[in-house]
């Protein structure tokens, strides 16, 4: 049996769990014991069958379903294979914390929810494996209106649904962008099969128009700035495994239909694509991150966190773009293996840090990080493993994040070879904003951990908090062990990942880095840079073991333990501690520019007065409302026409014939 149909029966599979959901429409036990983690097992199968599908040769069906005359084209290459990868090995451990989490349905009746869980993977899939214009959209808007119901799956709140429609709102748009993308690629044959799309050979404008309309559809679903506003809303709506599967998972399939618009159906590759989405992922990467960090609410903290991922992943897949159009193959594929690492390692610690705070929404009830503190004592299962995404998500070795983003610093290093002087100058200033955004990010997961975790609990109801439940507890570590071994194997990652750079470019650089063995990752020369997790790690655990050696073999006995310093205030409280909006004030004041503030101030005849600040998006009053003034304005233009009367309406016909028939004798 072919690895397609093998794909294409698992994914029956997430349907058929789906309709047995709505057979058990409310019965929760259920629904959670038997029918998510037999979605999770269905998830780990998808991965093992997606692995093994990358070391094969392509493989291409036709489904006979549809409109007449319009099959489903599918292929499964590479590509395809690792994103499949992604989402089955991400999928698992989100399905497995999610038949601890969903107790009650969130809102939604649980066997309901269970049919938009699975539709929702299911499209997912097979949005990859689509090979022709007709299947893919139906399948990407399939893929919209299920994580649409998801994230109202608690409708009854009014901000919920505005999330909600936002969300779809601006999804429907890229969607658009996209239809007219694979328009223009077609070339006027009226075959819209990715095949002949391939085989088409466009004229620079008509190319460049193709990619800008991929860029803009994709880059709607991704969250690149400014199309980024539906992301901060919709996240912190979600359940927190929707948010997971949506953050970790979903963002990657625009990442796929960029790769595959701009490497595999456009023929050419011009250099100042890979400039414009070098520059978009540097704004979006900053942007990102800086309202990541003076956020107070840890799910919009995280929301915004991705957006800065995404970011540095279209600065990963503009350099390769850069390099390719050079011809410069070596070097794209390093940009494009750091790109295709940093999806799969945004897939498990985003989708791990996205769970953590699910469980201590359960544990708690709160959402801000104001109202939050301590919880390790509480909770220890959580806070150990949500500690590993975020040293994953702050670049940290030897844990997945930091390869990744070493990767990428890496392919600017060799920027200096490209043959024009204005790029020679312009990238390394675009490297070390890249750096500043690792920085960046480092400082917001300190204060997302720091703020809820550790510390003293800043409301008495803390006190009550549990830990995870077993189920969501093996979710994490499935997540958390991802992260790890993402970090401590990078090389046979990397064997996985050239597959698809040489479907894409034609060029890789596992055969470079196999040559010094699994222990030491250098990309280009053992000389000129390498890098090595698991001896960092075996230092760092000498490091620590021999000091702690030392301390007991010649301090033991002269420690003494005591108060922190109080300022001379010795009944210290949790109020003492730096809040959330303390922590974020240095970034505030620094990037004051960059953020639409409100300051309100307490008055003084007030019991316990509050200073507050508020922290909205430009683009907001910059673009959408605008936006929404005008159309608006413009609907009630139109319902004027709606008289009501069929006289009316008989002269708007009657004149449009006349109108018509001008048109057609001139």
């Amino acid at each position: 049996m072919l690895h397609l149909d093998w794909i294409l029966v698992l994914v029956g599979a997430w349907l058929g769990l789906g309709l047995i959901g709505l057979l058990v429409l409310r019965n929760t036990a259920f629904v959670a014991r038997v029918l998510f983690p037999a979605g999770g097992a269905v998830a780990i199968a998808l991965a093992a069958v997606a692995l093994a599908a990358l070391f094969d040769v392509p493989e291409t069906a036709v489904l006979v379903v549809g409109l007449p005359d319009l099959p489903f084209h599918l292929r499964l290459d590479g590509l395809s294979a690792f994103f499949l990868l992604v989402i089955g090995a991400a999928g698992a451990g989100i399905s497995i914390f999610a038949a601890g989490y969903f107790r009650h349905g969130e809102g939604t009746p649980p066997g309901l929810l269970c049919l938009e869980y699975h539709v929702f993977l299911a499209s997912m899939a097979m949005v990859l494996l689509a090979d022709d214009a007709y299947a893919f959209m139906v399948m990407w808007e399939t893929m919209a209106l299920s994580s649409f119901f998801l994230v109202t799956a608690n409708h009854r709140v009014p901000s919920i649904r505005q999330a909600g429609f936002l969300y779809l709102l601006v999804a429907h748009v890229g969607a658009i962008a996209i239809l007219l993308c694979f328009g223009v690629l077609q070339a006027n044959t009226g075959d819209y099969t990715f095949a002949n799309m391939r085989a088409q050979s466009l004229s620079p404008l008509w190319a460049s128009a193709a990619f800008l309309l991929a860029t803009f559809g994709f880059g709607a679903k991704a969250g690149i700035v400014p199309l980024h506003v539906w992301l901060p809303e919709a996240h912190p709506a979600a359940p927190s495994p929707v948010s997971a599967l949506m953050s970790g998972v979903m963002l990657k399939t625009a990442i796929y239909g960029v790769l595959r618009v701009g490497f595999d159906l456009l023929s050419v590759q011009i250099w100042w694509w890979g400039v414009l989405l070098l520059s978009l992922g540097l704004i979006t990467a900053l942007f990102g991150v800086t309202f990541s960090a003076v956020q107070t609410d840890m799910k919009r903290l995280l929301a915004y966190s991705s957006i800065e991922n995404i970011g540095l992943l279209f600065v990963g897949i503009g350099l390769g773009v850069l390099f390719k159009a050079y011809g410069m193959d070596s070097l794209s594929a390093l940009a494009l293996t750091a790109a295709l690492y940093h999806v799969i390692s945004h897939a498990f610690f985003k989708s791990l840090l996205f769970l953590g705070t699910g469980s201590v929404l359960h544990a708690t009830g709160e959402r801000s990080l104001g109202k939050l503190g301590g919880l390790m004592r509480r909770m220890p299962w959580v806070g150990w493993l949500v500690l590993v995404g975020v040293l994953a998500s702050s670049g940290l070795p030897p844990l997945s994040g930091f390869v990744a983003e070493w990767l990428l610093l890496q392919s600017f290093l060799f920027t200096t070879e490209l043959p024009d002087t204005f790029l020679n100058m312009l990238i390394p200033v675009i490297a070390a904003a890249i750096a500043l955004v690792a920085a960046l990010a480092g400082y917001a997961m300190v204060k997302f951990f720091g703020v809820i975790f550790l510390g003293q609990p800043r409301e008495p109801k803390l006190a009550e908090a549990r830990d995870a439940s077993r189920l969501e507890r093996a979710g994490l570590v499935w997540l958390a062990s991802g992260c790890v071994l993402l970090g401590l194997f990078p090389v046979p990652i990397i064997t996985v990942i050239d597959r698809v750079t040489h479907l894409l470019i034609g060029a890789g650089i596992a055969d470079t880095v196999r040559r010094n063995g699994w222990i030491l990752l250098a990309p280009t020369a053992l000389d000129r840079a390498s890098y090595s997790p698991v001896i960092f790690l075996v230092v760092v655990c000498v490091a620590v073991l021999l000091s702690i050696w030392l301390v007991r073999r010649f301090y033991h006995g002269r420690l003494r333990f005591a108060p922190p310093w109080d300022c001379g205030f010795p009944a210290q409280t949790a109020r003492m501690q730096d809040t959330a909006e303390g922590f974020g004030q240095p970034i505030r004041q620094i990037f004051e520019p960059v953020f639409r503030m409100q300051r309100e101030l307490p008055s003084p005849f007030d019991d316990k007065p509050v200073y507050k600040v508020i922290i909205e998006d430009h683009f907001w009053h910059w673009l959408y409302l605008p936006i929404a003034h005008a159309t608006e304005l413009f609907a009630r233009v139109v319902g004027r026409l709606q008289q009501g009367r069929i006289a009316i309406y008989l002269l708007y016909s009657f004149v449009t014939l006349i109108v018509l028939l001008l048109v057609v004798k001139s």
